[in-house]
């Protein structure tokens, strides 16, 4: 038994550890710009050489970080979270509401919610009927009105609550814009990785496309000898 599991291991020529042999894939099979990559630093392998996995992601992640490079420049951290989901397989995509929301605090909450219904038909609707209530109520009780015309109290509660309301609608604001930050680079790593994609699935099109012209002039060659033979 010890035998057969030892059998069933091998010891990756990049990495240098063993991995179960399922988990080993032939270089001949890869992307011929990541096969090119892992032969570059490793020129002993053949085209038939089996490689583990575990160093196929690492030189796939290497691969796309130099192709961003050369194109960009210095990666920035949303580009090299963008290579490290594109080697694993990852999603990059994410709910900013959600998580965005998670993270408020008591008192943002407050201010987003006082921000909103600031905002609302039912605030203006309501807020008006309280002023003309207000308004009525001291016309109609003449001279012993508690705050007579020109209504210099309903003037200082106005202020009151337009300079609470101004801050808390900042506050607001300020929360809405970090949040759209927030998706603008979500937007830009699915744009980026789509981006990658894409450039990898053209690159694996023509890789199969060669192959397959190579086996029919293959086949035309063994063709025309068997031609040859019957003549």
């Amino acid at each position: 038994m010890t035998s057969h599991a030892a059998s069933s291991n091998g010891t990756c020529p990049v990495t240098g550890k063993t991995y179960p042999m399922r988990e080993f894939v032939v270089i001949d099979q890869l992307r011929p710009a990541l096969a090119d990559r892992i032969r570059q630093d490793h020129p002993e392998l053949s085209a038939h050489g089996r490689v583990s996995q575990a160093a196929v992601d690492q030189y796939r992640l290497l691969y796309v970080e130099e192709l961003l490079r050369q194109e960009r420049g210095e990666l920035s951290r949303l580009d090299k979270e963008v290579a490290r989901s594109l080697a694993e397989g990852s999603m990059v995509t994410a709910n900013v509401e959600e998580s965005f929301d998670e993270k408020r605090t008591l008192g943002e909450r407050l201010s987003d919610g006082l921000a909103t219904f600031g905002g609302s038909w039912p605030f203006l609707i309501t807020f008006g009927l309280g002023l003309a209530a207000w308004i009525l109520t001291n016309a109609m009780r003449g001279s012993q009105a508690f705050d007579p015309y020109p209504y210099i109290l309903l003037n200082l509660v106005l202020s009151c609550i337009a300079a609470v309301q101004a801050p808390i609608i900042m506050m607001s604001q300020r929360r809405q814009e970090a949040k759209d930050r927030l998706r603008s680079f979500n937007d830009y790593q699915v744009n980026l990785k789509a981006e990658l994609e894409i450039r990898h699935l053209h690159e694996k099109l023509d890789h199969l496309i060669t192959r397959q012209w190579e086996r029919l002039a293959e086949i035309q060659e063994l063709q025309i000898e068997l031609l040859q033979e019957r003549r």
